[in-house]
């Protein structure tokens, strides 16, 4: 009994020593955060690997304009200026080469359309000579790319798809009945933007004679009305946004021959209802592959094409109870002298790496497990070694692992616990490492390719010794058990002076969504940090990725299917209830906040959870996956028409009778995304109710709800709500 009692005097001796430190530090305040960005961490930006490998070239921008330099990996100085923009007088955001290096496309002016697509204006700048060569007379296009054989640049303008010769400025119109909310040729339509990660549509072949393009007929699709704000009449923007049930664009694949200036048409069957979300170039000019799914997505072809007759081939085919994730099915590498590809899939339950032969048979399962490859690096076919990251060590964790390519002699590669991201040389003899740690900013390296570290790039000192400055708890990771005996994965941070005979209130955050991750072993960045202010001022923050989320497999992933939301709820709650059983939390006292789904999530746990949750923050939330697109939506609730009770069972509008805690609705006008539409019929919902709820829109703002002084707006609203009602 007395040694208990000595231990635990030292121990709150030691707690009285710490809080007397963490007091003597500055708090982390919302100036901080969001006004001088004290916590932003730098990067190494605009790296491009050289083709021999010996020199990597970097973007650096400076007082007189940008410039792109040659480094030397061996000794790590910079050894020439590639391309000066103050000399060529254009002041450009992003360049790329070509495959021997002789010329540079520069982009200027970028003006964003939505997630990824974007138009500029465009040069040209032979690397010998200098000189740069404007585009199109200076006209803003879309996707502008150099043909493998240096001498053309295709690109997208008013839908239609044009090649502009470099020798003499002759532009040739590939297609003619591009058209508004129309005909879409070389460019992706919103859906498959968002949801399929792509905005260019078009592929040059591998001798730059031929150019693949994916048309989209969305002239039956519905349009949806936007009103923006800021002139004397509200003026009306009107897209194509194809909501779950609803009309989808037509999509074709068309290979344009340069030569002979003939369109020919691939055959990719007789159902319009499709998806073809991937083109690729094999090693020949003469074959296209590409990636057709079926409309509920439970299916995904891999077809063969013949450029010559647009005669298809079906190469392997996977099936689903639930669904095919492209995501996890889309990496396709081919090998030179038809000796295959290269793929990853999730057919065995675990994303990994298969190599198969031209014909589609399964020629070896490189990788296996219960882990998940996360991405492949690259397939060194001359050392017939493949490099890939992955989530062998922990869910938590991202690793660089090389394999032979018969599966035999994995090995790791950047063993400090952590996430590493990887750009690797093309001759597979160099890479540049970015590693994080959730309590560490980003350190960024170059490598050998065994793993020895050459060169530190940019360890962001600076900021880890400002960060000592400010009173921090660490980010904790914790795991609990549901009540059917689920282990989930979550993070926890405490005030700098926690005292565990105290009790805090808490706040969760969740997004929650499927093949989501939030707690990762990852710098966080700026959301964080308004956590850790959170913090300073007496609150817990804790994070819970609920079933459904990423990097456990197909099936936790896939256990939200038909039904989302349900079991997703069940796990915050569990999460909720789990921490009302510590100690140091007062149960009374639990909020949850979260964005998109994440605000989806938080909304319908306030309400199913009533007698847990104190309060939520709904920020741009999906409130009926009937107003979501279709892509995304019926991926995991099949279609409305199919499956109405999934898409009405957990719509928080089904649940607002049961309403107790305090709601903070935020949602922005112009959100082409999650449109404000859900917001509305919400809150609509909630009057009828008779339900008291606080709720705020910006005005024209999209789904990132940002730009000039909004962030700090939303945030000091949030914490403003968090103070009255936590």
């Amino acid at each position: 009994m007395y040694q208990i009692k000595k231990t635990w005097a030292l121990f709150a001796l030691l707690m009285l020593c710490f809080s007397a430190l963490a007091q003597q530090k500055k708090k982390v305040s919302l100036e901080d955060v969001f006004k001088s960005n004290s916590f932003s961490a730098k990067g190494v930006y605009g790296i491009n690997w050289m083709k021999d490998g010996q020199y990597y070239s970097s973007l650096v921008r400076s007082a007189s304009g940008p410039s792109v330099v040659k480094i030397n990996v061996a000794t790590g100085k910079q050894e020439a200026t590639l391309i000066d923009g103050t000399k060529i007088g254009v002041n450009f955001s992003s360049y790329s080469f070509n495959a021997d290096e002789t010329k540079a496309l520069l982009s200027s002016n970028i003006e964003r359309i939505y997630r990824r697509s974007s138009m500029a204006v465009n040069h040209v700048v032979d690397l010998q000579t200098g000189e740069a060569q404007l585009l199109v007379n200076g006209e803003k296009i879309m996707y502008a790319t150099l043909s493998p054989d240096n001498d053309k640049v295709a690109y997208v303008k008013d839908n239609n798809l044009f090649i502009v010769r470099l020798d003499n400025n002759q532009i040739t119109q590939v297609t003619e009945d591009g058209k508004w909310n129309h005909i879409l040729n070389g460019a992706a339509d919103w859906v498959y933007e968002e949801e399929f990660s792509m905005s260019k549509a078009f592929e040059w072949s591998p001798d730059g004679k031929k150019l693949a393009f994916i048309r989209f007929d969305e002239t039956d699709v519905p349009e949806f009305n936007m009103q923006t704000w800021g002139e004397l009449y509200p003026q009306d923007y009107r897209f194509k946004y194809p909501k779950a049930g609803e009309k989808n664009a037509e999509v074709s694949i068309h290979v344009y021959d340069l030569a002979s200036q003939n369109t020919i048409k691939v055959d990719t069957g007789t159902e319009k209802d499709i998806y073809l979300p991937r083109i690729y170039w094999t090693a020949t000019s003469n074959i296209l592959a590409y990636i057709r799914l079926n409309r509920l997505q439970n299916q995904l072809d891999f077809f063969a094409a013949n450029t010559a007759t647009g005669e298809s081939n079906l190469i392997l085919q996977e099936k689903s109870k639930t669904y095919v994730d492209l995501n996890y099915n889309d990496n396709f590498y081919f090998l030179a002298g038809d000796k295959g590809f290269i793929r990853t899939s999730e057919q065995d339950g675990f994303k990994h790496i298969y190599h198969h032969d031209m014909s589609g048979k399964l020629i070896k399962q490189i990788t296996s497990g219960s882990w998940e490859v996360s991405s492949l690096i690259g397939v060194d076919e001359k050392g017939k070694k493949i490099y890939f990251i992955s989530t062998e060590a922990s869910p938590l964790e991202r690793n660089l692992y090389v394999i032979n390519m018969d599966g035999k002699n994995k090995k790791i590669l950047t063993p400090a616990s952590g996430t590493h991201s990887i750009n690797m040389s093309k001759d597979f003899k160099y890479y540049i490492a970015t590693h994080t740690q959730a309590n560490s900013p980003a350190r960024i390296t170059l490598n050998t390719a065994a793993g020895k570290e050459l060169q530190v790039l940019e360890d962001n000192q600076e900021l880890r010794d400002k960060l000592k400055n400010f009173a921090l708890a660490e980010k904790e990771f914790f795991d609990f058990k549901t009540v059917d005996g689920t282990s989930l994965n979550a993070y926890m941070i405490k005030p700098a002076d926690f005292d565990p005979a105290k009790k805090y209130p808490v706040l969760m955050y969740v997004y929650g969504g499927p093949g989501s991750q939030n707690v990762t072993n990852s710098w966080g960045g700026t959301r964080d940090f308004w956590h850790h202010h959170l913090a300073a001022e007496g609150y817990i923050v804790v994070c819970v990725d609920n079933r459904g989320t990423g990097a456990r497999g197909r099936d936790f992933k896939h256990s939200t299917y038909a039904n989302l939301g349900k079991i997703e709820t069940e796990d915050q709650i569990a999460g909720a209830r789990h921490l009302g059983t510590l100690p140091f939390v007062d149960k009374s006292r639990i909020g949850i906040w979260g964005w998109s789904y994440g605000g989806y999530m938080s909304s319908l746990a306030l309400m199913i959870g009533n007698d847990v949750f104190k309060a939520a923050i709904s920020v741009a939330p999906v409130t009926t996956w009937r107003y979501y697109d279709t892509i995304y939506t019926e991926r995991y609730l099949q279609t409305p028409q199919l499956n109405p009770s999934g898409y009405d069972d957990n719509s928080p509008i089904t649940h607002v009778d049961k309403l107790k805690g305090n709601l903070l609705l935020i949602h922005g006008t112009g959100d082409d995304n999650v449109h404000f539409q859900n917001a509305v019929d919400l809150v609509d919902a909630l009057i009828k109710a008779d339900k008291q709820f606080e709720s705020f829109y910006y005005p024209n703002r999209n789904h990132g709800i940002s730009g000039g002084n909004t962030s700090w707006h939303l945030y000091n609203m949030m914490t403003d709500f968090i103070t009255r009602k936590l």
